[in-house]
């Protein structure tokens, strides 16, 4: 009877040890995450503009602040110029000097416009006597001829003063084109943001000496963003521009946020998959990429994970 006993309770020990490990295996499978279906991964990336400066000296002004919102044509600071105000102003002075050398052709014609005016009327007395039969056809003719002399001496006057007026005129034309050259040069001391968008990285501050092409922040438009992501041989065989997909981002709380995407490139040439990046198949196998705008809520952001399913049928 003791060995009875002794068999009947190794044999519930083995039952109870077996419905033990039935339940730690139930409760183990019940709390496995369900197998989670995507069809190719990558990150997020944004058009990224590096703004810089356009003109040589310290920067007098720069309000730009990383994580600002800027609008494209706004000034954000600039570029000592006053150098370049001097010389401008340098010009204008040289320019007017110059110009005050024409001659002044009205002012200079004015007195053979008068013997002009007392010849017509010496020429019309004339006639009227000779019609009288009071005065030679002689004194007519004489006066004929006085008057074509002056307006031929005006004409002379008008064509040599039109040309010395010209010849200033043209000596002044190079250094208008300076001036032209220097307000190009000053307009560009202004910074001014060139795309709509948000400051990601500033590069300088206010009083440091800027050269032309030096970085002063960087911007990009972070209201739709990109995710650049991978896909094998047969899903590029399938894929189109312009296709709508699914997007899926880990949430905050261990699920999936899923956004609207549309597939906007495609790249025509296949290539070994990224190190970071993991597909569907061997990571050996060449994919292509894609290029996928999402439009953004503000919770995606550069260098974000995100995978991308497929909608079939949309």
């Amino acid at each position: 009877m003791i060995e009875t006993a002794n068999t009947m309770y190794i044999k519930m020990k083995r039952i109870n040890s077996a419905k033990t490990i039935t339940i730690a295996s139930l409760l183990l499978a019940s709390c496995a995450p369900e197998q989670h279906h995507y069809d190719a991964a990558g990150t997020f990336e944004a058009v990224e503009t590096i703004v810089s400066t356009e003109a040589n000296g310290a920067i007098k002004e720069l309000n730009v602040v990383e994580g600002q919102h800027l609008h494209a044509g706004q000034a954000v600071g600039y570029v000592d110029s006053t150098q370049l105000h001097l010389q401008k102003r340098q010009l204008q002075s040289q320019i007017a000097a110059m110009l005050s050398k024409r001659p002044d052709i009205r002012a200079q014609v004015a007195a053979l416009q008068e013997q002009l005016r007392q010849a017509i009327r010496e020429q019309q007395r004339i006639a009227g006597l000779v019609k009288a039969d009071a005065a030679t056809r002689k004194q007519l003719d004489d006066a004929d001829a006085q008057v074509a002399i002056i307006k031929k001496q005006i004409a002379a006057q008008q064509s040599s003063l039109g040309i010395t007026t010209a010849s200033i005129t043209q000596e002044a034309s190079p250094l208008e084109i300076q001036i032209a050259q220097l307000e190009d040069r000053l307009a560009k001391s202004r910074i001014v943001n060139p795309v709509e968008g948000t400051v990601l990285v500033k590069y300088a501050e206010v009083n440091e000496v800027a050269a032309t092409g030096k970085p002063l922040y960087k911007i990009a438009d972070l209201s739709t963003i990109i995710l650049r992501a991978y896909v094998t041989a047969p899903q590029f065989a399938r894929l189109k521009l312009n296709q709508p997909v699914t997007v899926l981002v880990d949430g905050a709380d261990g699920g999936y946020r899923e956004y609207e995407g549309l597939v906007e490139w495609i790249s025509d040439k296949a290539e070994f998959t990224p190190k970071t990046i993991q597909t569907k198949d061997e990571r050996e196998h060449l994919v292509y990429a894609t290029k996928i705008r999402v439009k953004n809520d503000g919770l995606l952001k550069i260098g974000m994970y995100g995978e991308v399913r497929f909608d079939e049928g949309r």
